[in-house]
């Protein structure tokens, strides 16, 4: 009390005296001997607060914080309010005294700055929680599309592999069902084989008995002679016997002679059929043709001239007359450009794949899914040979520039080089693994050139029947091939689209063009060899230069695929056919 009695004197006393602001971290020995426990308490943690260990290589200047009254004493002198300073003190103190003031009260004021930085590191602390959380949620929604992706992959997949299933599933029951169709000709080829191993023994036993029989007359020959020479006056019996044997043996001799000369007849006359395959030059290698100009054609006349998909086609020789094959089991002729029908060819128990003209328009020949290839003559308006070695579907066929002979291929992995006089197989050419699908013959020469479902292109030499060379290249299943006028260049599509000419005499690759993604199901050559038509599956005729692969047009007409087409060089136009039934004139 006696310090309170101090400061009432000091306020009412009117001198001069400057107030100073107490010092919170000075010393606290002033303090009066009331003072509460709780007040020193608070001195003392204040005093251990600030008699913490301070690094002795770089001091460090903390500033301690202040408790509640020190703070608004410090504010009041600062603001120089004395006298409010006064009155609350003396409250102050009476409050600390009677043990108004609670714990709280007598706390610290807290800073400001300290607060600020605490919070400021609990803001950044969770930032970068945040950071990490969004880094997680980044690489789960990455891993997340990943597996979606790999999901979507996997079901696609599966859904391709049902579809290619179903598929095979129903390849494989057509595959049955076709095999039951097979079995009887199977058993008729077998039943077939067995008549010919017969005939063959009965045929050999007879050459036997004939061989032991002629041995056996050459003997009674000479003794009869013997006998003639050494009896001089026999009886008239004898002599009679021995007459008849003697005439016995010539009759023999007279049919042997006669079986002879058949075969020789025959030997020759098929020595001679070989003279269509000696070399000789081709009358057009050294002459140069205009280019037709296809880029610019448009389509001037449509023919709607079978009740199926036309599958080939074929120009006469000499005629302004195009022969159409069908799906329908028919073949038909028409003139163009009126497109009158001239002749209709019925016979062909399958759809007829293919169709060729002699070279001398005497005939055509025709190929079909029956396995048969069919001669037929214009004047007696009928089919005049069948063809029937082949034991699976003929894709096509081909005339020789004699006309002598017809090539064929078939679905039996064969190809057949047929004598139209004889209508006889004269060789079977074997090489191929797979289908051949095309057949043609190198103009003017001995070759032939097929091209296969196992992606090669192969020439062979008609007069022995081997493999010269094999063109290898295609991606896919080859379709077609074709020659230029001159000979020297092959060209040939596959089930890619993509086309290729190979140079006959270098023997390799000269050009690849693709004309996909569809399939190319034919290719012509102009007279030129300089302009190429292909026939694609996607409803069009694409245009490409022969010489540098440039494609130049797109002939668009169809309403399906185009599967066949030809340059007519005579009217300087293209004829095409696809599977809307129609065949189509462009020029």
């Amino acid at each position: 009390m006696a310090q309170t009695q101090d400061l009432n004197d000091t306020i009412d006393s009117d001198d001069d005296f400057a107030y100073e602001e107490v010092d919170v971290s000075g010393d606290e020995d002033d303090l009066g001997e009331d003072e509460d426990l709780e007040s020193a308490l608070m001195r003392v943690r204040l005093q251990a607060a600030a008699d913490v260990e301070i690094d002795t290589t770089k001091p460090l200047i903390k500033k301690r914080s202040e408790n509640v009254d020190d703070f608004i004493r410090n504010f009041l002198l600062k603001m120089k309010m004395t006298r409010t300073m006064d009155c609350f003190q003396t409250e102050w103190y009476e409050k600390a005294t009677s043990q108004e003031l609670t714990p709280e009260d007598l706390s610290v004021v807290a800073d400001v700055y300290q607060r600020n930085q605490e919070l400021d590191n609990q803001v950044k602390a969770l930032r970068a929680e945040l950071d990490k959380a969004k880094e997680i949620a980044h690489k789960a929604r990455s891993t997340w599309d990943k597996f979606r992706k790999e999901r979507d992959f996997h079901r696609m997949n599966h859904q391709r592999v049902v579809v290619e299933k179903k598929q095979l599933i129903q390849d494989l029951r057509r595959l049955r069902e076709h095999l039951k169709t097979y079995e009887p000709t199977l058993a008729g080829l077998e039943y077939k084989y067995n008549i010919a191993m017969k005939e063959k023994s009965m045929a050999k036993l007879q050459a036997d008995k004939l061989t032991t029989r002629a041995e056996t007359l050459e003997q009674q020959l000479k003794q009869s002679h013997s006998l003639s020479a050494s009896r001089t006056g026999g009886g008239m019996g004898g002599v009679d016997e021995t007459n008849r044997s003697m005439e016995g043996g010539r009759k023999s001799q007279t049919k042997m002679v006669a079986m002879s000369a058949a075969k020789l007849a025959e030997t020759k006359a098929a020595d001679k059929s070989l003279t269509a395959f000696q070399d000789r030059e081709n009358p057009y290698f050294n002459l140069v043709f205009d280019a037709q100009q296809a880029d610019k054609y448009q389509l001037k006349k449509t023919y709607k001239a079978h009740m199926a998909p036309i599958s080939a086609l074929a120009l006469h020789p000499k005629k302004s007359i195009v022969a159409t094959a069908s799906d329908d089991n028919t073949w038909k002729m028409w003139t163009i450009p009126n497109g009158e029908l001239i002749m209709t060819g019925e016979g062909h128990k399958s759809w007829v794949s293919c169709i060729d003209f002699h070279p001398r328009a005497a005939n055509l020949c025709t190929s079909s899914g029956d396995g048969t290839v069919k001669i037929w003559d214009f004047a007696k308006s009928k089919c005049v040979a069948t063809l029937s070695e082949h034991a699976q579907a003929v894709w096509g066929c081909a005339y020789h520039d004699s006309g002598d002979f017809v090539a064929s291929c078939s679905m039996d992995h064969t190809a057949k080089l047929w004598d139209v006089q004889r209508q006889k197989c004269r060789l079977t050419l074997r090489g191929h693994v797979d289908s051949i699908n095309a057949i043609i013959f190198q103009p003017f020469s001995n070759n032939i050139c097929t091209c296969s479902g196992d992606k090669t292109v192969s020439l062979w030499d008609a007069r022995t029947g081997l493999c010269i060379q094999t063109f290898y290249g295609h991606l896919n299943s080859c379709n077609h091939v074709a020659f230029n006028l001159r000979g020297d260049t092959i060209a040939s599509t596959d089930a890619d689209g993509g086309v290729r000419l190979w140079d006959v005499r270098m023997v390799q690759e000269r050009l690849q063009v693709n004309a996909g993604p569809h399939a190319a199901n034919k290719v012509a050559l102009d007279r030129s060899g300089t302009i190429m038509a292909v026939a694609s599956d996607d409803h069009s005729i694409k245009i490409f230069s022969a010489d540098t692969g440039e494609f130049l047009c797109t002939l668009d007409g169809h309403e399906e695929a185009v599967q066949a087409v030809v340059f007519d060089a005579s009217s300087q136009s293209l004829v095409s056919s696809g599977s809307d039934s129609t065949f189509r004139l462009w020029g």
